[in-house]
């Protein structure tokens, strides 16, 4: 009997870890495919759509990086690691205040504010679309990074303040109180007790700003007009529309470009986003 439920257990790991291997071939096949059509001249990329290419080139990589005259695809680099770079820091100093705020500190209203936030978490970002972008117009900021960047130094992203809260609520407060018998006030207390113990989750708050920031393609191309200002998923658009074809071959090879730092990212710190969602209480 042992035998036999020892021998069903390992049958039922067995039949899960084939559906998991073979749900993530599933999923990582349309990353291969387009890895290998990056190799590929242009004229065999859907005539021999198999995974090993008959024929190897690196022109798609040479023509997709001199997009236009004048402009090559490492200025949509530099412009995206600019605008997700700040974001970055704009969202770690603004998300924290306010996290360590609603964690941390009694004033009036503290709980319906709170609430108030909450609510914008559950509210899609198309509603507020048009308001937006006529408040933005009406600043005469269209075609410029302000509307991407000034909404990170506003603490916006209500997802990073609960975030935060929760793993903040997590530290002691006994170590408030210790610090506040030496001396400390608030800011002390959130720059040398809260925030070194906050690390993890801060680290999640970067990870995730840069990764939705690279990838943020709707509103770049909202706000963006000019092409000297465009990001890498703007950047990618240009292959598609211009000259009334699709040059798949460099949109391929730019595509893969793309995709490497935002994985050098995950892989290097995917660590950190366990342990910083682990530790503040979401589950899913």
């Amino acid at each position: 009997g042992r035998n036999m439920a020892a021998r069903r257990l390992a049958t039922q790991k067995l039949l899960i870890h084939l559906f998991i291997i073979a749900v993530g071939v599933f999923m990582i096949y349309p990353i291969v495919w387009m890895l290998v059509s990056s190799f590929k001249p242009e004229y065999l990329i859907f005539s021999d759509p198999g995974l090993w290419p008959k024929e190897v080139t690196l022109d798609n990589y040479r023509n997709g990086w001199q997009v236009v005259r004048n402009i090559t695809f490492g200025l949509f680099f530099r412009n995206s690691f600019i605008i997700a770079g700040i974001a970055v820091l704009a969202n770690l100093i603004t998300c924290s205040m306010a996290a360590y705020a609603f964690a941390r500190i009694n004033f009036p209203l503290r709980r319906i504010f709170f609430a108030c936030m909450l609510v914008t978490v559950m509210l899609p970002t198309h509603v507020t679309l048009v308001p937006r972008y006529a408040i933005f117009h009406s600043l005469d900021w269209i075609d410029t990074y302000l509307p991407l960047l000034v909404p990170k130094v506003l603490a916006t992203d209500s997802f990073f303040i609960f975030l935060l809260v929760q793993f903040i609520r997590g530290i002691p407060k006994d170590l408030d109180e210790s610090a506040r018998i030496d001396g400390a006030g608030p800011i002390r207390i959130f720059y040398l007790i809260v925030i070194p113990l906050a690390v993890p989750a801060l680290i999640t708050t970067a990870i995730f700003t840069f990764i939705w920031t690279w990838d943020d393609f709707f509103s770049q191309m909202l706000y963006l007009n000019t092409v000297t200002n465009f990001t890498v998923p703007l950047g990618l658009r240009l292959f598609i529309d211009s000259q009334g074809k699709s040059s798949w071959g460099a949109v391929f090879a730019m595509s893969v470009l793309s995709m490497v730092p935002i994985t050098l990212v995950f892989f290097f710190f995917q660590r950190y986003i366990v342990d910083g969602i682990a530790t503040t209480g979401i589950k899913g």
